[in-house]
């Protein structure tokens, strides 16, 4: 297919900062005395901060405030700030470096879709400041995936239709989102086996074989 954007989740495609998050929460929620593990972990892929908050406040016997569940998600978002600190350039694979350059020397636009706020930190952290055409992420949305708003932005921000786009995700809820917008998506990850799944990708550079 003929894709003149691509639009990408950042963590789980673009690079990997899965175990920062687990990090990060574990030592919020230690801090208040609720049990996490990863298997709880595992349920907070791709899902916001604010809602993930609440699935660990699941095993709360404390109810909380709109006020104090802002300081928890913001106590966890410092906690991750500082871990992320640490990433460098090497957290960028060649592998991925090497597909997004070959996509670009196609002529593709490219964007990232996320719905972190970090998203720009990471971007730098890792060597990519500036490198897409376009941003999308949770500094500019008011709903999180799996509602489509962040790819439609992105394509927005592109002055790209929807059905020139494809949009690459490794969690079924990105999957979702993209389906709920009207794009195409390839699945990296869990989501390479997911039936909503346009596109089942082994390793990212198979990215090559579908956006000619």
């Amino acid at each position: 297919m003929n894709y003149k954007g691509v639009i990408f989740d950042l963590d789980g495609v673009i690079c990997f900062t899965d175990k920062y998050h687990y990090q990060a929460w574990k030592e919020m929620a230690d801090e208040i005395g609720v049990y996490f593990d990863e298997v709880i972990n595992n349920r907070l892929r791709g899902v916001s901060r604010m809602a993930s908050l609440e699935i660990i406040l699941e095993r709360s016997d404390k109810t909380y405030s709109p006020k104090e569940k802002e300081e928890l998600a913001d106590k966890k978002n410092e906690i991750y700030k500082q871990l992320l600190a640490q990433m460098t350039p090497d957290d960028l694979s060649e592998e991925v470096k090497n597909t997004l350059d070959e996509l670009r020397s196609r002529g593709c636009q490219l964007a990232i879709g996320s719905s972190s706020k970090n998203t720009k930190m990471i971007l730098s952290q890792i060597g990519l400041d500036g490198y897409f055409d376009a941003i999308s992420d949770g500094t500019n949305i008011t709903h999180s995936k799996p509602d489509p708003e962040v790819f439609l932005k992105a394509a927005e921000y592109l002055g790209m239709p929807v059905t020139d786009c494809l949009v690459v995700e490794d969690a079924q809820a990105g999957i979702d989102a993209a389906a709920a917008g009207g794009f195409d998506g390839a699945g990296i990850g869990e989501a390479a086996v997911y039936d909503k799944t346009t596109y089942r990708l082994n390793t990212f550079s198979d990215l090559l074989a579908v956006v000619k």
